[in-house]
């Protein structure tokens, strides 16, 4: 009888916690609030990532996506770096080289990269109904579109735009304005 109250209870924490907003983080991950910084351990994330490090190798693949993460109207800022180091002679097929929200992707091989695996690299949860430590109600867009699916599917590919609004239930979200491309990528 024990047994079966403890094994109740058990089955009743989590799904309280599917509901507080999924499975516990996996390992060097976090579920705080931002400002979420870029990962010094580059390698083992790349790695969580499915990812690796292809600094000096010829690329077939080379294209760019902008995220916009906002937290009701405050934007989050895509921290510089992410897989990404000149020191350190590193560069996963998929990273940040600077704070504007632009995901490089270079790549040796064509290859399908998605949202999720940045999530995963930058080290903060991603899922349909979280952020990060973000709580509220999340809406995505894709190219200006709604989008209701898994955003981790989400494919990164040329001059695509992504906005993720975590805002207060019952809030309206509102599409910002598109991201001006710099001349260097148009």
């Amino acid at each position: 009888m024990r047994s079966t109250v403890l094994g109740l209870a058990l089955a009743a924490l989590t799904v309280l916690a599917l509901l507080a907003g999924g499975t516990h983080p996996a390992a060097g991950t976090t579920r705080s609030a931002p400002p979420w910084p870029a990962p010094t351990d580059l390698s083992e994330r790349a790695g969580a990532a499915g990812l690796r490090n292809v600094w000096g190798e010829r690329l077939a693949e080379h294209v760019h996506t902008h995220l916009t993460v906002l937290d009701g109207d405050q934007p989050v800022t895509v921290p510089a770096n992410v897989g990404h180091s000149d020191r350190e002679r590193f560069a996963a097929q998929l990273h940040t080289h600077d704070t504007s929200g632009i995901l490089h992707v270079e790549s040796p091989t064509r290859d399908t990269f998605t949202l999720g695996q940045f999530f995963d690299e930058w080290g903060v949860p991603l899922s349909a109904w979280h952020v990060g430590g973000l709580r509220g109600e999340l809406t995505v867009w894709v190219d200006g579109r709604r989008f209701l699916g898994d955003p981790r599917s989400i494919e990164l590919t040329n001059r695509r735009e992504i906005v993720l609004d975590v805002t207060t239930i019952g809030e309206v979200p509102r599409l910002p304005a598109l991201f001006d491309w710099p001349p260097q990528y148009r």
